[in-house]
């Protein structure tokens, strides 16, 4: 092999680091040229102002420096056109128009609506948690923060401030602690802003956020739902049919009646309730070995039972996770606490019921697998 041709092949194992792509497979490799022992490169970004262009420097010449007969790499960044960025957006697409990828027939990833019947019981500190808790084992994990009015995903996942680099009308998901996430909370000018939506704006809002990020392969999708039983819980049934639900609840009995509702709107649209989390549940004394019931007891069981009464079939309990101030600080820190303190008695409780929650990935449990006899 030529010089040029051992580059080309270095330059082949570097991919773009929010597209996980290979640089050629994307175009982005404009020319490639040897002057003597200096590998001269011109790389072709996205967008103007990629903040990944540091990085992409450091792996592109970390790879290229590899080739024996190179002592020096040069690099020259410039940006696509906007045609060179269109076959882009079609080669992520597959070819394909602007679609929601897990409401597709072929779709692998398993979408989790996390529901709840009221505000404040932890439902989206247990969506971080959950999502990063799955990624630790290997899944490729994503969060879609649907709670449009009360968004706070980016808070728990140490994303505040940072906007997802876009590419025309399509944009890439931020990662944080091994999980791709998206929130409303990303596309505001100002993040005290209020978002003043109704109706079917919200529909949009959530097709948009669906079918607008370039998401990649997925084996797990967790889209925290705003609590109650608004617009977006139906939505999300309608643009994906396929989509389960998961309620998270509190001790208090009352708790479980208010819970109960979020589980009856997904019977009604035909989506299967994958079973009830109590969080808030009782932790032991940090003075002896008694356990305390802040809130009360048995508005998990409570909830569960009256799902599987509804459903006609078994709505579990998939756990309890204790009450905890770490849970709470960790949040609010960005340091969610299967990361923190992951042998903490929350922690555990999390990850048991993420091992609950899991599936081997690329299951062709419900695939169409397009055969004809």
């Amino acid at each position: 092999m030529t010089t040029i041709e051992l580059i080309n092949a270095a330059l082949a194992t570097v991919s773009d680091p929010e597209l996980h792509r290979p640089l050629p497979e994307l175009g982005m490799v404009e020319s490639v040229a040897v002057n003597g022992a200096v590998a001269e490169l011109k790389i072709l970004l996205t967008i103007s102002g990629c903040p990944m262009q540091d990085r992409l420097r450091s792996d592109i010449t970390a790879a290229v420096i590899q080739v024996a007969a190179i002592d020096e790499v040069t690099i020259v960044f410039g940006v696509m056109s906007e045609e060179q960025r269109n076959n882009v957006k079609k080669l992520l697409r597959g070819g394909r128009e602007k679609f929601i990828p897990f409401a597709q027939p072929d779709s692998l990833t398993r979408v989790l609506g996390i529901a709840s019947g009221k505000g404040g019981v932890g439902k989206s500190s247990l969506t971080a948690n959950l999502a990063i808790s799955a990624a630790l084992r290997g899944l490729r994990v994503g969060i879609l923060d649907a709670d449009v009015y009360g968004h706070s995903i980016p808070r728990l996942m140490n994303l505040m401030g940072q906007r997802p680099t876009a590419i025309d009308q399509m944009f890439i998901p931020l990662e944080s602690y091994g999980v791709k996430v998206v929130s409303m909370e990303m596309f505001k000018p100002e993040r005290a802003d209020a978002v003043a939506y109704r109706g079917p704006l919200l529909h949009r809002v959530l097709e948009q956020l669906l079918s607008d990020a370039y998401w990649g392969d997925l084996d797990l999708l967790l889209i925290d739902l705003p609590p109650g039983t608004g617009d977006l819980a139906i939505s999300l049934g309608q643009l994906i049919p396929t989509s389960e639900i998961l309620v998270v609840t509190t001790p208090q009995i009352a708790a479980a009646e208010v819970a109960e509702r979020a589980g009856r709107i997904a019977h009604q649209i035909h989506q299967r309730v994958v079973g009830v989390i109590e969080n808030m549940s009782a932790f032991p004394c940090p003075h002896c070995s008694d356990e305390i019931s802040l809130f009360g007891e048995g508005g998990g069981e409570e909830t569960a039972a009256r799902l599987s009464i509804l459903v006609g079939s078994e709505v579990p309990l998939l756990g309890k996770v204790p009450f905890s101030t770490q849970l709470r600080t960790g949040g609010d820190d960005g340091k969610p606490i299967v990361i923190a303190h992951p042998d903490s008695p929350s922690a555990l409780a999390i990850s048991a019921i993420t091992e609950k929650l899991i599936v081997r990935s690329n299951s062709l449990l419900g695939v169409r697998l397009g055969l004809s006899t």
